[in-house]
């Protein structure tokens, strides 16, 4: 007999949030069974269990961010792999397609995320072909490793920005991946980096992370308060929020022949100031998750001990309290709310 002792979250809505019983998952060829210990909530989840984003169903079961340990490998796989402390990088892709083929793989053709069109890892034990998980280093405390992978599309849309060296900068949002887009903008050599938000705490907190100033996005004259703080117009704009203001302001702040870099997920079409794109030859870029370089950096980043993780991590709840974490992720005071998971193992009778 199967006892059903996995549990496993699932978003019905954002006020429907259940533990699930399973069987705890056999690894098949290829597959590690990895135990879960941290998992962080996204803000692609809160969108989903708002039923806004334009790329996740309700219900689904989440858990991309995630560290945990292998507790159990399939054939093929290297036994040595047990207990090894992991982290996943959840793009699921074919391998095959033209952008798999270039090595830009985060936009694969057919491409699935780990947690967001297939079941995830909050939940006491997943399985997951054995190429998606990467051993962590001993100096990456379990909390530290859980931002991996929200840091890991930031550094990837600061990459794709170019040479960032001397430049001016805006960030818009001041969530995570905004106060990430701030460090790894920094880190990166750009010499001003300014920072949006319609918060005054989470402004503040972004002028604490190395943000030279911070201003309303909502403000009557937020592009010239912008360029005022930038001491000019801005090189490169980091959207971290993609909503049709937040677009229109980053284009009214760009000098001619800078960068729009997309980063926080649209809800829907928005209209777009086209004209001025055209005519101040501006670069317009979208960015979709990340690649196994831009994890490695993040990794790095990590390593230095820049990153304050009690400026990010705000709140941790237990996995039987999952409901409660995705409540207090739906406060813009929050920052990083992260599930952590018990010690005991799951079994199989």
């Amino acid at each position: 007999m199967t006892v059903l002792t996995n549990r496993r979250v699932v978003v019905n809505s954002a006020t429907d949030i259940v533990l699930e019983r399973t069987a705890v998952p056999v690894p098949g060829a290829n597959e590690v069974l990895v135990r879960s210990a941290v998992v962080g909530i996204c803000g692609s989840d809160m969108h989903a269990a708002h039923g806004k984003h334009p790329f996740m169903s309700l219900p689904f079961r989440p858990g991309h961010e995630v560290v945990g340990v292998v507790s159990g490998a399939g054939a093929n796989v290297d036994p040595a792999w047990i207990g090894t402390r992991v982290v996943i990088e959840p793009n699921l892709y074919c391998g095959t397609c033209d952008q798999c083929a270039a090595g830009r793989y985060n936009i694969c053709a057919t491409l699935d995320v780990f947690g967001c069109q297939t079941p995830g890892g909050m939940a006491d034990q997943f399985v997951i072909d054995v190429d998606r998980v990467i051993a962590l280093p001993d100096d990456l405390s379990d909390l530290e490793a859980a931002l991996i992978e929200p840091l890991s599309t930031p550094v990837h849309a600061v990459r794709r920005a170019g040479d960032l060296t001397g430049k001016r900068v805006v960030v818009l949002g001041a969530g995570p991946i905004g106060l990430f887009a701030t460090l790894a903008a920094l880190q990166a050599g750009a010499a001003t980096v300014v920072v949006a938000d319609l918060l005054d705490t989470k402004r503040a907190r972004a002028e604490r992370l190395g943000a030279s100033g911070s201003f309303d996005s909502t403000a009557a004259d937020a592009a010239e308060q912008a360029r005022a703080l930038l001491g000019g117009p801005a090189h490169v704009v980091f959207d971290c929020v993609s909503v049709a203001a937040t677009v229109h302001l980053a284009i009214a702040i760009l000098d001619k022949g800078g960068s729009l870099m997309t980063v926080g997920v649209p809800q829907g079409p928005l209209l777009v100031d086209l004209d001025l794109v055209q005519d101040r030859e501006l670069t317009l870029c979208g960015n979709l998750m990340y690649v196994r370089e831009d994890v490695a950096q993040a990794i790095r980043l990590l390593q230095t001990k820049t990153v304050p993780i009690e400026e990010i991590i705000t709140a941790t709840f237990d996995l039987a309290d999952a409901a409660e974490a995705f409540r207090a992720s739906d406060d813009p005071e929050q920052v990083k709310v992260l599930v952590t998971v018990g010690t005991s193992v799951p079994t199989t009778a």
